[in-house]
């Protein structure tokens, strides 16, 4: 697992390997990674919209950006978390991922970038 704070804003990320499957004729490696995002700061935040870099090892990179996080987009109030769950399909069997969050301070009424950090996309069976 991976932790960042940002403004008061931890980040954590843990991720899983799927498993395999062909799609147009090529083999996929799927993995699912869980964010907790928690509000230690002392405002109420809301989450409005995300931006990923997803990189594999052949060197593909791959951007999503979008409004919220699988469709929500949600309030927290100090001392509160919301978890989520998610995917992505590399054509390698390693990879990373890295992004940001855009999230708005409901006191200051500030727009502020909460950094999601680097994670490692693994499938166990090409470890040595």
């Amino acid at each position: 697992m991976v932790e960042q704070i940002t403004k008061g804003i931890k980040i954590s990320v843990d991720t899983t390997f799927e498993g395999t499957f062909y799609k147009n004729y090529r083999v996929h490696f799927a993995f699912g990674y869980r964010v907790t995002i928690e509000n230690q700061s002392k405002d109420a935040v809301q989450l409005t919209s995300r931006f990923w870099e997803i990189q594999d090892a052949l060197n593909e990179l791959e951007t999503v950006e979008g409004d919220g996080v699988i469709g929500k987009k949600p309030v927290l109030k100090p001392g509160e978390t919301h978890t989520y769950n998610s995917g992505c399909l590399l054509t390698s069997p390693f990879g990373a991922m890295k992004g940001y969050y855009y999230m708005i301070n409901f006191t200051s009424t500030r727009k502020f970038k909460v950094l999601i950090p680097s994670f490692k996309l693994n499938a166990p069976f090409a470890l040595n």
